[in-house]
């Protein structure tokens, strides 16, 4: 039960963050790179999360449900950047959504390793 009050928390947490610092982006980056900023940059808080706290009591008993799959589990979202690639698409922007596409998943995926990776010396 202490699991899902941490995830719940911290979901709820990560969410609110999201909410805002959306609103924020949005005044100065247009249609969905509010998104994929977000995502880029909790894809490498948790990297750097994992590779700074991975194996330590805190986090492997309570923290990660807390930091990784609630805040910013609810931080990041995957919905959102389907979404947003859907309206690019449905608007006959097909190569700006496939780019979205391929540019929020590899970076992503890179902004974790590199996360990883600067914690890993």
């Amino acid at each position: 039960m202490v699991q899902v009050l941490m995830v719940a928390a911290g979901g709820a947490a990560g969410a609110v963050a999201r909410f805002l610092l959306g609103i924020g982006l949005a005044s100065f980056l247009p249609g969905p790179w509010p998104t994929f900023v977000i995502n880029l940059v909790g894809s490498m808080i948790i990297g750097l999360a994992i590779g700074v706290l991975a194996g330590s009591d805190w986090f492997e008993s309570w923290g990660r449900f807390l930091l990784v799959t609630g805040l910013l589990g609810g931080f990041t979202t995957y919905s959102a950047f389907a979404m947003d690639a859907v309206v690019l698409m449905s608007q006959g922007r097909w190569l700006s959504g496939v780019t979205y596409v391929l540019v929020t998943a590899v970076g992503c995926v890179l902004a974790a390793w590199v996360g990883v990776r600067i914690t890993s010396g």
